[in-house]
């Protein structure tokens, strides 16, 4: 499919950047829509619909990157139903979009549960759609780490189980996507290895020398459960071939110098 035309929506994350400049590789004409007037975007506001109409004059492909943990239902769900009016408008000929593992068997975590509605949102919509779920980035786990390592020991939930792929190998996924047709729902996409919370936090400890006592901490409830069993995890789709360990050498080394 020749889509030179396309628009990135959170084209400035640690995702949208890299589908950007992938995009932009291959000779396709790249917009990136941005609330703010920052060089090199497109002017366009998901949360209030201004701008996404003249954002979207041209475009062929739209590939969905924007997400906000923080408030998704403004951002996500009903920033999604702005842009999908918009692009009816405009004939946009296909929307991508990512999503994230196991929204659908964790409804309970709030903000799986809107990427969830946001998922709904789109299959229902006029345009040709694709959707690829994955599991959560490299990049992702280590923030969280890094977050927890504050106390002389570091405590975890007990069970949880992750499947962390590195981002740059979802972005060749999502932009292999965008330049073919649209084709629903895809398989989903996970790293090459699955970890328990606690290991990936002993794994970080060693790579950075550290010796620091991990403790699991039993946590109740629904989400907690589904995160233990599994529901996060497609074991039988590990798309990704960089590993945890990799990640971390490679990301912390270039920290360090």
């Amino acid at each position: 499919m020749n889509a030179s035309n396309i628009l990135v929506t959170g084209g400035t994350g640690s995702l949208g950047s890299l589908v950007v400049n992938r995009l932009q590789a291959k000779d396709c004409n790249v917009q990136v829509l941005s609330r703010s007037k920052r060089p090199g975007t497109v002017q366009g506001d998901l949360l209030t619909g201004e701008g996404l109409e003249q954002a979207l004059e041209g475009i062929d492909v739209i590939v969905h990157c924007a997400s906000s943990p923080t408030n998704p239902r403004k951002v996500d769900v009903e920033g999604t139903q702005r842009l999908l009016q918009a692009a009816e408008q405009a004939s946009v000929s296909h929307i991508v979009y990512i999503s994230i593992v196991g929204v659908d068997r964790n409804p309970f975590y709030p903000y799986y549960g809107m990427k969830l509605q946001t998922e709904q949102i789109i299959e229902q919509a006029v345009i040709p759609w694709t959707i690829l779920r994955a599991t959560q980035f490299h990049e992702f786990v280590l923030t969280l780490i890094q977050l927890l390592d504050r106390l002389p020991v570091m405590l975890v939930p007990k069970g949880f189980l992750l499947q962390p792929i590195e981002v740059s190998e979802v972005a060749d996924r999502l932009v292999e996507l965008a330049l073919s047709k649209a084709v629903g729902r895809v398989s989903d996409i996970g790293g090459s290895e699955i970890w328990t919370a606690a290991d990936l936090a002993r794994a970080y400890f060693k790579v950075t020398g550290q010796k620091r006592s991990v403790v699991e901490v039993p946590i109740p409830g629904k989400i907690a459960q589904a995160f233990r069993s599994g529901t996060q995890l497609c074991s039988d789709q590990k798309y990704g071939k960089v590993g945890w360990h990799e990640f971390l050498n490679r990301t912390l080394y270039l920290k360090i110098n």
